[in-house]
């Protein structure tokens, strides 16, 4: 099967833009519907698309890799940028070409793009058969059905309670080592840069038990490594009671039993010590010292956090309503390093020129990354989603040039920082998990260790899914090297 998941560490300008993220499913084993899926956008996204993929199976449907064969396609959508949307539209374009030779082919949009612009692509601009919102995915094979019918297929609630949790997900491409547990679902923090609250609802946490319940299993199945995946993990709250976080605030004095981020990552990593459980997204402004020390008991824990800061300065991250200023943002980046030590990886997000941004203020964002120093980020120019509480508010007003060029000043110091991290490592025997075939030679296998860094290593009698020490001799920017211990 055709593996095209992008593996990037260091994201920048365009091409951070487009999608981290491009899924095709299975190849079809036979069956007589064939469903063709590709995913745009976060992990989150790519879980999603899993998780699609199991719904339709339940109903007839095969997924293939190649859309040329398929019946029905998907487009599993972000709206995050500007960029991605644009790559969409190509990209429906495209696929209308193929359905203009086949008539009974339908198109499906979901996810995000779906819920922001339901009207003009099925409406206006007729690019799709349906459009599908996040929450409404176990209403598939009731919308493929009404459009086979004649009709078109729109679902764009927003649920209070959907979670998905009983639902095992279908692995797409997977490597048979790593896999994605979605945990949560929506957002209530009201970044005003952001269409996700708008797109994804209210916050609402899954079942504990369910989420190690698909743990175990895929443990039992051979895979070594879990990702907890939510829009901000550490603001995961459930109780058997109930799951919508804003309810449970509420009711708080009449909840018994309430199980926090820090509980759940515990409980996952009971699942087997030889189940490594990483974790995304972090708010810093719910990032726990439970969850660190959670982290330091369990050396299965891996040792990597993505603290998204998005800008150094205390003015703009007001602007952006990100609820933490500069000090409170070091402040927990200073309880890592106390807490977990020098080795925990950091990653970041980073905007540049976000509206009335200074150059001051931006240099306030160069010298919070020299302060942290960062091991990989992902770094943007702003962008106007509209909809967004920016959009309504503040004008975008730093013309496109300097965005570009202070993106690219983020980029050049984030290069420097990355190189001085991995050279830090040099000479460190470290554990890593293969993951696969290193992309510039069958001689060389490609693996992680605990800080979320790849490292090449010579292939030897190593297959993927191994556990080996490696002692690190050499890097780049990007990549560790290392030679295997005996």
């Amino acid at each position: 099967m055709e593996n095209i998941i992008k593996d990037i560490d260091i994201i920048s300008g365009e091409e951070a833009k487009t999608c981290d993220f491009k899924v095709t499913a299975d190849e079809n084993t036979g069956k007589s519907r064939r469903l063709y899926i590709e995913s745009y956008g976060c992990q989150m996204n790519f879980s999603d698309s899993e998780i699609v993929a199991s719904i339709m199976k339940e109903t007839g449907f095969d997924t293939t890799s190649d859309y040329k064969n398929a019946d029905v396609i998907f487009l599993n959508t972000c709206s995050i940028r500007d960029k991605a949307e644009q790559t969409v539209r190509k990209r429906l374009s495209q696929f209308n070409q193929i359905k203009s030779a086949n008539p009974e082919l339908k198109i499906g949009v979901l996810g995000c793009m779906a819920e922001r612009l339901k009207e003009k692509l099925l409406e206006e601009e007729k690019l799709v058969d349906m459009v599908v919102g996040p929450d409404a995915y176990r209403d598939l094979p009731n919308l493929v059905g009404q459009v086979e019918e004649g009709q078109k297929g729109i679902n764009t609630f927003l649920s209070r309670e959907e979670t998905y949790a009983d639902i095992s997900p279908v692995r797409l491409n997977s490597n048979g080592v790593s896999a994605f547990i979605s945990i949560m679902r929506g957002c209530d923090n009201m970044c005003s840069f952001c269409v996700v609250p708008f797109t994804r609802g209210r916050e609402r946490s899954r079942d504990p038990y369910s989420i190690t319940k698909e743990a175990q299993e895929l443990f039992d199945k051979g895979y070594k490594e879990v990702t907890l995946l939510g829009q901000n993990v550490d603001s995961y709250k459930w109780s058997p009671q109930e799951n919508n976080k804003a309810r449970l605030n509420k009711k708080a004095s009449e909840i018994t039993e309430v199980v926090h981020f820090s509980d759940l990552l515990e409980m996952v990593a009971k699942v087997n010590p030889k189940l490594r459980v990483r974790f995304s997204t972090s708010h810093p402004k719910d990032i726990t010292d439970e969850v660190l020390y959670t982290m330091k008991r369990y050396d299965n824990i891996c040792k990597y956090i993505h603290l998204p800061v998005q800008s150094g300065n205390s003015r703009v991250l007001d602007l952006m309503n990100r609820t933490y200023d500069r000090d409170w943002y070091l402040n927990r980046v200073q309880k890592i390093r106390e807490i977990l030590g020098e080795d925990c990886g950091i990653s970041s997000d980073m905007i540049a020129g976000f509206c009335s941004e200074t150059e001051e203020e931006h240099q306030d964002t160069l010298s919070i990354m020299d302060i942290v120093q960062y091991d990989f980020s992902y770094m943007f120019y702003y962008s106007e989603r509209p909809g967004t509480l920016a959009a309504k508010k503040y004008p975008d007003d730093i013309p496109l040039a300097v965005k570009k060029r202070r993106l690219q000043e983020i980029i050049d110091k984030q290069s420097i920082l990355s190189m001085i991290r991995h050279k830090r490592e040099i000479g460190q025997v470290q554990e890593v998990l293969v993951e696969g075939v290193s992309k510039r030679s069958t001689e060389q296998l490609k693996a992680k260790n605990s800080a979320n860094k790849v490292v090449i290593i010579p292939k030897g009698d190593l297959k993927i899914g191994d556990y080996v020490k490696v002692k690190i001799t050499d890097c780049t920017s990007a990549t560790l090297f290392g030679e295997i211990i005996n």
